[in-house]
């Protein structure tokens, strides 16, 4: 058993080592989404609010810092960073997966951390689509959590050496663990995004929130690639769609779920829009660990609210007074991200026509 914990442990780390070392690409499907600019905006910069109302929590800004870290000595001196950094930014934060901790109460601090560094702020737990409802409530009451996020993370799994192998009976599982907690259910992809096909299909089983979190960011295929002795899965490290296209296929859920999105989110242009083409939140992860890692928490707090005021100045830009209104705005989409609409018979037409 100790010897399953160390290695557990060093794999955590491994993936924080890792995930430094990876390099966001330049070019992004963001690239691809053209605001239509308006000479007459006719707001104030004073006027524009990022407060974002969901159906049961309020976050004070559209960001939230995405799972990361959590199951080591050294991710739980990480995790009581971020949630300092929270703390000061009013941003909701999310822990890295909970299982090593729920398994060993000797980890269990590097996730309790967070609460205690930040008593009043909106956390998100978080655990496997293989977790039990025991589990999951067990990550829910560790850190106080506000919502639970599940993770959904095959490719990645089956490219991790020590991976899972059985992914049969998610869908049941995530449906029955939503009916045992108190607090929202967040499915989330971990860097593969999701289809229009998943996103009904957990619609169906009554998710309310879901995080497409698409290609572009964090590289966990890469990541896992790089920990086997050949690496021999270099060529699946495009695998998935991107966050821009992922959006796209979440269109006709819009108005039936909340969704948020993250996955190589580069400035805050690419925010806003993710938030003109419908989601309600956020996902920051790597650039918010860089920042603490390489520079320290005043510097990632500083780092953050640059990007809140940038936002607000687009949205200045564009007229638009809250995200909500954002979505509004004509987009014109371009390349390959219009060339995947007409291939699954998504209205590309109608982003460039709204007012």
């Amino acid at each position: 058993m100790t010897e399953e914990r160390d290695k557990r442990e060093k794999r955590k780390d491994e993936h924080i080592g890792l995930a430094l070392s990876d390099e966001t690409p330049a070019d992004s499907h963001f690239d691809q989404l053209s605001f239509v600019h308006t000479s007459l905006p006719e707001i104030r910069l004073k006027d524009v609010d990022l407060q974002v109302n969901l159906p049961d929590f309020v976050l004070e800004t559209p960001f939230y810092i995405n799972a990361m870290t959590g199951g080591s000595s050294r991710t739980g001196t990480i995790n009581k960073k971020l949630a300092e950094v929270a703390r000061a930014t009013g941003l909701a934060m999310a822990v890295g997966s909970q299982h090593a901790g729920l398994r060993n109460e000797q980890l269990a601090e590097t996730y309790t951390i967070v609460r205690k560094a930040n008593p009043k702020g909106i956390l998100f737990a978080n655990v496997g689509a293989d977790a039990s409802p025991e589990f999951a409530l067990k990550a829910v009451e560790m850190i106080e959590a506000n919502a639970l996020q599940i993770h959904l993370n095959a490719p990645q799994e089956l490219i991790m050496p020590e991976g899972e192998r059985d992914f049969s009976g998610w869908l049941e599982r995530i449906e029955y663990i939503q009916s045992r907690v108190r607090v929202p259910v967040i499915v989330k992809e971990v860097g593969f995004g999701m289809s229009r096909e998943t996103i009904a299909r957990l619609h169906d089983a009554g998710v309310a929130y879901v995080d497409v979190s698409g290609r572009g960011g964090t590289n966990f295929i890469g990541i896992e690639n790089k920990r086997r002795i050949h690496q021999e899965y270099a060529y699946l490290e495009n695998w998935g769609q991107t966050t821009a296209i992922s959006l796209v296929e979440a269109q006709e859920f819009m108005d039936r779920l909340t969704v948020f999105a993250s996955g190589g989110i580069r400035n805050p242009l690419d925010a806003v829009k993710c938030l003109s083409l419908g989601a309600r939140a956020i996902g920051l992860a790597s650039l918010v660990l860089r920042a603490v890692m390489d520079e320290g928490t005043d510097f990632a707090i500083a780092e953050i609210e640059h990007w809140q005021e940038q936002v607000k100045t687009i949205c200045t830009m564009l007229g638009a007074r809250n995200p909500v209104e954002l979505t509004r705005c004509p987009l014109v989409i371009g390349k390959e991200v219009r060339e995947w609409c007409e291939a699954r018979g998504i209205d590309w037409r109608n982003y460039a026509s709204r007012k």
